[in-house]
């Protein structure tokens, strides 16, 4: 096994048990489950104890200071589902944990080709008796509503009876902090039980959303082996509680003994079935014919094609590879992939920012799904669609007479932004949206996703511009708005979103003029009564957006008031104030020139070609003095802009941060779940940066080089249904086509064509 796919700790304290939940859950991109121990934590630790599945959520009430018009007054809130993570073994009345006795040895490994993670403990016991235990879990890709708890515990000299306990807890709660703005602040009851039964030696529990009433009906079973042989005479002690199914195994050891217990866990729910119930049942007997190595070859087979399909090796920094590889493992953990969920902030490894879907999704996300499993990006873009009706509805709610608004932050697709200056104001979603349509249709070409959804969605977000934005002085500006900088609020005419709107504009114009040549486009038009006057108006919208820019400094201002701001001096803030919205007032913060990330560093990175390399390069030096980085989605950016400046020693600085920043928790909040928009960003960094990759209508195009601090690095992308492998090093590059056509590309400036069979060697 190459080191490169695990990740080992082997710390066990109260100050990093919390870190290793995040670090070590697993999660298929539908259920997701946190690292805990499965005995538990002493009731003093602040552990977070959390299974999820993506996209069912409650509502909870959002409490606003005074009631203003159409402010949101409840929100949508991920949640705990029944918790079966639970395991108690006790050993002729000495009950394990990780706190008593002694632990003589310890690890935890994520073996990211094995699709696993798994706890070894040597544990001597208060009367010094010692065991090893080992526990793997896995969340299957191959049956994505499966969870399984691999139990083994093998005597050096113990001998009596272990008496093994299994739960399914139906009472469970969400975690809080009233202390953290990117934390709930109150912790809820989000779920009943409301029903509960045994089959055999199955258990099944149905619990129901309080407010919600979505349903979700969890499956427990076990198998029993002793010494490796099944032992299905075992029989367990069932016990039901009002909120909680106990299963209870009694079993004789004598020294040199291995019993296993093996724990299944299935779920359904009514978002995605209409009968949860017997969805579940039949999951469970399908799983249970299939066993658990049948499921464990699956998901070595799974990862095998990930791994193939997505490979990154960065030659010359083990550490820096090992990061990346994690980072795009946990990518792949959190993608929901059935269009009727997204991608949480912190993936599905904790409850930061309660599981609600940002922009971060579209850009830092999709751009890495774009490049290396484009079935995956179109399924997050599904869900963009299917969450359109909401986003009309919220346009309204916002006094707009036409168009869409897709919400700032989101479950189901309402508006979960409690304080609108930094949240709702955010209007560039849209266009951050419109640039992942256009970008999947650009790698992929796949017309049809465009006809049937893209065009409709850049539609709507298009109209949505032409609402908020007015003519004045024969350009065209957008007041009141924020940029992806939330540092500085409620502005007119930021860069940002004035290029992302720019941008959605001219790509439904040219998308749409492609649809005039077919069929179907006066359908269209009909449906959705479009009319030539609109087109026109749109195109002049475009051709006449106000892009600010300032003649002495040369470079693009942030918003039209950004440079009549007193500059902050971040080299006399001290460390502790960091970041800067835990100990500053909004208000005072918003009266600098101080930014929280790129801003508009990232439009430059999204569209270069609005502006010349030379104010591209006075912008990114300007913002870098003045950018704290306190969001995770910041160095990332700028390592990309480093790259196409030619900053190489920059950008391999910023890279470094953003690569490590979970693994190494600079941030010191990984423990609320990772930064699933940085790991994405992180991918971009070396992609879209060092590997110079960037994608037009009719070609790919590559300008790699290779850091003074790396040999070389490899990677294969997929472009138009073809699979590419560059190995670039410092004197030449070598391009493959593994599968699919031949491919036009630019490298180097040059035009080239790859052919499958044929590997293309530039030098340089």
């Amino acid at each position: 096994m190459e080191k490169r796919y695990c990740v080992r700790d082997s710390r066990i304290d109260e100050k990093t048990i919390s870190l290793q939940e995040t670090l070590f859950h697993n999660a298929n991109g539908y259920i997701g489950v946190r690292g805990t121990l499965e005995e538990g934590c002493p009731e003093e630790f602040d552990t977070m104890r959390g299974m999820y599945i993506n996209g069912i959520y409650d509502i909870a009430p959002m409490k606003q200071a005074e009631k203003l018009c159409n402010l949101i007054e409840e929100k949508e809130t991920m949640l705990n589902v029944a918790d079966t993570q639970t395991i108690l073994s006790n050993f002729s009345g000495q009950r394990f944990s990780m706190f008593t006795g002694k632990v003589n040895a310890y690890e935890r490994v994520l073996d990211m080709e094995a699709g696993t993670t798994t706890r070894n403990v040597k544990w001597e016991m208060p009367d010094k008796r010692i065991v090893d235990i080992s526990i793997t879990r896995m969340t299957s890709f191959a049956e994505k509503s499966l969870f399984t708890i691999d139990y083994q515990i093998h005597s050096e000299d113990f001998a009596g009876e272990v008496c093994i306990e299994s739960l399914q807890k139906g009472l469970v709660k969400n975690y809080c902090n009233p202390h953290d703005p990117r934390l709930a602040g109150e912790s809820h009851m989000h779920l009943k039980k409301k029903d509960g039964w045994m089959e055999g030696t199955k258990s099944y529990l149905v619990s129901e959303t309080i407010s919600s009433e979505l349903t979700i009906v969890s499956g427990v079973a076990h198998e029993v082996y002793v010494n490796e042989k099944k032992m299905d005479e075992i029989l367990p002690e069932y016990i039901e509680e009002a909120h909680e199914m106990r299963v209870k195994f009694c079993i004789p050891m004598c020294p040199g003994d291995t019993i296993r217990i093996v724990k299944y866990t299935v779920f359904q729910d009514s978002i995605r079935r209409t009968d949860c119930r017997e969805a579940v049942r039949a999951c469970m007997d399908e799983v249970c014919r299939g066993g658990i190595a049948d499921y464990y070859e699956k998901q070595k087979q799974y990862l095998k094609t990930f791994w193939e399909n997505s490979e990154l090796e960065i030659r010359g920094d083990k550490e820096l590879n090992l990061s990346v590889c994690f980072n795009m493992y946990q990518l792949l953990q959190s993608a929901g992939t059935d269009g009727c969920s997204s991608i949480a902030a912190k993936g599905m490894s904790g409850e930061g920012y309660e599981g609600h879907y940002f922009w971060d999704t579209e850009m830092f996300m999709i751009p890495y799904f774009v490049l290396t499993n484009p079935g995956i990006a179109r399924a997050l873009l599904e869900y963009r669609y299917k969450t359109l009706p909401q986003a009309e509805e919220n346009a309204v709610l916002l006094g707009h007479k036409k168009g869409a608004l897709y919400p700032w932050r989101t479950i189901a697709g309402k508006e979960c932004s409690g304080y609108y200056p930094s949240g709702t104001a955010q209007y560039h979603i849209n266009g951050d949206i419109a640039y992942a349509v256009v970008l999947y249709y650009k790698a992929t070409g796949d017309w049809q996703f465009i006809k049937e959804k893209g065009l409709e969605m850049l539609l709507q977000t298009a109209r949505l511009w032409m609402d908020v934005g007015n003519f004045y002085e024969g350009r065209f500006h957008i007041h009141c708005v924020t940029g992806p900088d939330e540092y500085t609020c409620m502005v007119n005419d930021n860069y940002y979103t004035n290029a992302a709107a720019k941008h959605n504009i001219e790509q439904f114009l040219k998308l749409a003029k492609r649809l005039e040549k077919e069929e179907d486009w006066n359908a269209f038009c009909s449906i959705h009564k479009l009319t030539e006057t609109e087109l026109k108006e749109m195109k002049q919208a475009a051709e006449r957006m106000y892009l600010p820019y300032d003649e002495k400094l040369k470079i693009n201002p942030q918003d039209d008031s950004f440079l009549r701001k007193p500059i902050w001096n971040l080299q006399k803030t001290p460390q502790e104030k960091f970041p800067l919205l835990l100990h500053y007032h909004p208000l005072h913060l918003y009266r600098y020139q101080v930014c929280k990330q790129a801003d508009t560093v990232l439009a430059h990175f999204l569209f270069p070609e609005y502006q010349s390399k030379e104010t591209i390069e006075n912008s990114f030096l300007y913002y870098e003095k003045i950018t704290t980085h306190d969001s995770s989605l910041s160095t990332c950016v700028f390592s990309i802009v480093a790259s196409v400046l030619g900053m190489r020693e920059k950008a391999v600085r910023y890279l470094g941060d953003s690569a490590k920043m979970d693994l190494l928790d600079t941030h010191k909040n990984t423990k609320d779940g990772i930064h699933a928009a940085n790991m994405g960003g992180c991918y971009m960094a070396i992609i879209y940066g060092f590997a110079g990759v960037s994608i037009t209508e009719n070609e790919l195009i590559l300008n790699p080089y290779v850091p003074e601090t790396w040999e070389g690095y490899t990677f294969r992308i997929s472009y138009r249904q073809s699979l590419l492998r560059v190995n670039v090093e410092k004197e030449k590059c070598t391009i493959e086509v593994l599968k699919g056509a031949p491919v036009q590309l630019e490298i180097y400036g040059e035009k080239k064509k790859a052919v499958p069979g044929k590997p293309l060697r530039i030098e340089k």
